[in-house]
C-alpha cells in the first residue's frame, strides 16, 4: 500500500495543475550549419568527381555509351544530395553552395562535350549555356550585393533533371543505327521541354531575387543601426 500511494504521490507532481498549459514540444535541434564532413556534401563531391571521368570515357577511351550511361547517372542523382540532406538534417552551408555548383559545372561540361562531340546543334547548346550563365551571374551579382541567399526553385531543378536527361540521349543517339534514331526523337521531345523549364525559371527567379535583395540591404541597414 505505502509503495502504491507513493508511486500516485509521483505521478500527481509530474502532473501539471488542472487548466495550467502544457509546455510546448520543444523541437529538435538544427544541424550544425557549418559541417563539411556530411553525406550529402560526400555525394555531390563525388558527383563532381565523376565528371572528369565522363570526358575521359567521351573522348579519351572513345567509349560513347559508358560516357553517356555515366552523365545519365550523374544527372539521375541529382536530387540525391539534396534529399539527404534534408531528410536527416544534414544541410549545412557548404551544401547550399556546392549543390548548384556541381549542377553548373555537370552541365556546362555535357554541353561543351556533345557540341565537340556533334551530338547536338550549336543553336540548342548556346540556348542551354546562355541560361545557365544568366543565372550563375545573377547568382554572383546578388551575393555581392549583399542579397540573401536564394534557393533552387522546383521548376529550375526540373529543367536541369530533364536537360541532363536529354545530352546523355543525344550522345547515345550519335550513330547511324536504326535505334539510335528512336533514341534521338526521344532526346529532343525531352530536352526541348527541359530548356523550356530552365528559361521559365531563370524568370521566375527575378521576384524571387527582388525580394532577396530588399531583405538584404534590410538586414544590413538593422544590423548597422545603433
Amino acid at each position: 500500500m505505502g509503495r502504491a500511494r507513493a508511486s500516485r504521490a509521483i505521478t500527481a507532481v509530474a502532473q501539471p495543475p488542472a487548466g495550467a498549459s502544457r509546455p510546448a514540444s520543444v523541437p529538435p535541434p538544427a544541424g550544425d550549419l557549418d559541417r563539411i564532413l556530411t553525406v550529402p556534401n560526400l555525394v555531390t563531391a563525388v558527383r563532381l568527381a565523376c565528371v572528369p571521368v565522363f570526358v575521359w570515357l567521351l573522348f579519351g577511351a572513345h567509349e560513347q555509351a559508358a560516357a553517356a550511361v555515366l552523365l545519365a547517372g550523374l544527372g539521375a542523382t541529382d536530387w540525391v544530395d539534396g534529399t539527404v540532406a534534408r531528410r536527416f538534417g544534414q544541410v549545412s552551408t557548404l551544401g547550399k553552395v556546392l549543390d548548384p555548383v556541381a549542377d553548373r559545372v555537370l552541365v556546362g561540361t555535357a554541353v561543351l562535350c556533345a557540341v565537340v562531340d556533334g551530338a547536338v546543334p550549336p543553336w540548342f547548346a548556346g540556348a542551354t549555356i546562355a541560361r545557365e550563365a544568366l543565372v550563375s551571374g545573377a547568382v554572383v551579382a546578388l551575393a555581392s550585393l549583399g542579397a540573401q541567399r536564394i534557393d533552387v526553385l522546383w521548376v529550375g531543378k526540373a529543367g536541369t533533371f530533364a536537360l541532363m536527361s536529354a545530352y546523355p540521349a543525344f550522345l547515345m543517339a550519335h550513330g547511324p543505327a536504326g535505334w539510335q534514331h528512336a533514341v534521338g526523337i526521344a532526346a529532343w521531345v525531352v530536352g526541348i521541354g527541359g530548356l523550356a523549364l530552365a528559361w521559365v525559371a531563370a524568370a521566375s527567379y527575378v521576384p524571387v531575387a527582388r525580394r532577396a535583395f530588399v531583405a538584404g540591404r534590410a538586414g544590413r541597414a538593422g544590423g548597422a543601426a545603433p
